[in-house]
């Protein structure tokens, strides 16, 4: 499907595993930004607890949700969720953050206005209770859109601070990035690293989310050192894989 086909504006796709804490709060951010163009994508992933009674009372014919069985785990299942998306542009988010205001319309207007890929904005932190907190995420800079090959190094040194919750894309880059490597650790950083190479890539400064920090968060657990090699190898093979693909495309 071409991205001028879809009569779907924008596609967002959320992807939950046992999130009945905040999985409501989030909904209750994203879908009074959403137009009657638009739609919501959810992945559940085999929830256990009371995720799956929430989803079920959701009565908005926008809503689209898919239950995996078994389990796929967060990448497999933001995969799935992006290739079921219809929309012109994606955007993809957590089970526990808070969207701020706005946060849609303003990156699909970027998307459009600026004729890129990729953008990609910034976050403030809270905590279980939706206090604001100070929490050290990293921030992306606007100056730093175009640095395409210093961007794609800092996502191997780790210092690329590119978060899908973050995102959104449009529908032309699925070319590229679907089906995610077998073996990939990180669906954004694939994706962040997909679009830079691609030469079409925005950072925005703006606050476009509200991260939730309970020590849970995949994308903010420490790792060790093994762990660490083993993700640059990673990061080689999808290198190669991303030059291979680009290549054949163009």
């Amino acid at each position: 499907m071409k991205q001028e086909d879809s009569k779907i504006r924008a596609s967002v796709c959320l992807a939950c595993y046992n999130g009945a804490l905040y999985i409501q709060e989030q909904l209750d951010s994203i879908l009074p930004q959403m137009q009657d163009t638009d739609e919501l994508i959810v992945i559940n992933d085999n929830s256990t607890d009371a995720t799956t009674e929430i989803l079920q009372n959701i009565s908005d014919p926008r809503v689209h949700v898919y239950r995996n069985d078994p389990n796929l785990g967060v990448n497999r299942s933001f995969e799935k969720a992006i290739g079921l998306a219809k929309g012109r542009y994606i955007l993809m988010a957590d089970q526990d953050d808070i969207w701020t205001p706005g946060r849609l319309e303003k990156m699909v207007s970027y998307l459009q206005s600026k004729n890129v890929l990729l953008v990609s904005g910034n976050s403030t932190c809270i905590d279980k209770s939706g206090q604001d907190i100070a929490f050290d995420l990293g921030k992306l800079f606007e100056a730093d859109s175009t640095a395409y090959g210093k961007n794609v190094l800092r996502i191997f040194t780790g210092k690329a601070y590119y978060f899908g919750c973050c995102m959104a894309f449009s529908a032309e880059l699925k070319g590229i990035i679907l089906p995610f490597p077998k073996d990939v650790e990180s669906h954004d950083l694939w994706i962040a690293m997909a679009a830079n190479m691609m030469h079409s890539n925005l950072h925005l400064e703006d606050i476009v989310l509200k991260r939730r920090i309970h020590g849970k968060n995949a994308s903010v657990i420490q790792r060790d050192l093994m762990s660490k090699i083993r993700s640059r190898i990673v990061f080689a093979r999808s290198y190669m894989e991303l030059k291979k693909r680009i290549r054949i495309l163009k």
